[in-house]
């Protein structure tokens, strides 16, 4: 079967060869092709190749046309972004200096056609003429209630949040959801399979379960009702999200669900069950340290708790630079073998 083939499988609940395996490789594209992270983040060629020759160096089943999450922040004009040597870009510049920004704030009209998404349009063009209809291609988009962060920091999103001016905080709320929908509308153009709905406020280890309910869900909604929720997966930053996950599907119907490590996934599979696709997730944090061993004795325990019946995906974080090669191969070596179906 190719990927795509796999992973459309587990999402229906159908027959296949195997689970299928995400794994996230994305600054260690500048590592293959020998370049500062700076210098491969500046062309949508080189984060292509990179991610090209990750697959065939390791044969998992997705490849990514993410740069960095701040890159998001440069379609409202962020300029300014800090580069390390060993690990994921971020704002050093945010567009949102005080509460009177907000009402200049301008959200692009065509999000296709904006400089700043253009190295990301070749990245998607290049990736869909190598590999479009057999391997997922995935896209990274924040949600509304999350993208602020990257326009204003977290301290002063979070400041706003619970105690600044309503009527601001809900302006800000409505431009950058205008911007998700035109955002998530143009990587379905540019050929993205995998849409991943980024959104840490999408669960209660930010908020509480109330503000959740009367700010978060319905902000979720408005989201993704213009396009819908095909291809969209549901992701809260590595944060547990279980405990919500009902009322999640119940509300918004997105057809799978990107577990944090911390999560139980007997429990989270459990009451997914046949409504969509659960994903049982690795630390990758850990990988940092962990001896193989270790790295195949936690893929053996989130497999054994998700497989069951079907339906479940394994994947990975924002796999950390530093993760030693020994520990990526014992992790997907492991994957394969038990992710086999007789």
């Amino acid at each position: 079967m190719t990927p795509l083939q796999r992973l459309i499988a587990a999402v229906k609940g159908e027959p296949a060869d195997r689970i299928p395996i995400f794994c996230n490789l994305l600054d260690q594209g500048a590592q293959e092709l020998g370049m500062s992270l700076e210098h491969y983040y500046s062309n949508g060629e080189h984060v292509a190749e990179g991610q090209l020759r990750m697959r065939e160096r390791y044969g998992h089943d997705n490849v990514w046309s993410l740069f960095y999450v701040g890159k998001e922040a440069e379609l409202f004009g962020c300029r300014k972004i800090l580069f390390a040597s060993d690990g994921p870009p971020n704002v050093a510049q945010f567009v949102i200096q005080d509460y009177d920004d907000i009402e200049k704030l301008e959200v692009p009209v065509d999000v296709a056609a904006h400089p700043a998404f253009l190295e990301t349009a070749k990245c998607l063009a290049i990736l869909r003429r190598e590999v479009g209809g057999k391997v997922p291609i995935c896209a990274y988009l924040t949600g509304s209630m999350t993208f602020p962060a990257l326009l204003m920091g977290m301290d002063r999103w979070m400041e706003l949040l619970l105690t600044g001016p309503a009527d601001l905080r809900e302006l800000l709320l409505a431009k950058c959801s205008e911007f998700f929908r035109r955002e998530i509308a143009a990587y379905r153009a540019a050929g993205a399979d995998v849409l991943l709905y980024s959104n840490p406020f999408g669960c209660t280890y930010f908020v509480g379960r109330k503000r959740f309910r009367e700010q978060s869900l319905p902000w979720m909604e408005r989201d993704l009702a213009e396009g819908g929720v095909d291809g969209v997966v549901y992701y809260c930053g590595m944060s547990p999200f279980a405990n919500i996950v009902g009322e999640v599907i119940d509300r918004l119907k997105i057809g799978a669900y990107y577990f944090g490590p911390d999560d139980d996934i007997a429990e989270a599979k459990a009451i997914v069950a046949d409504r969509g696709l659960t994903c049982g997730v690795i630390n990758d944090i850990k990988m940092l340290s962990w001896s193989e061993q270790q790295v195949r004795d936690e893929v053996r325990r989130i497999i054994g708790a998700g497989k069951g019946s079907g339906r479940f995906l394994f994947g990975t974080g924002v796999m950390p630079y530093a993760i030693p090669e020994a520990n990526i191969r014992a992790m997907l070596d492991e994957a394969y073998r038990l992710g086999r179906w007789e």
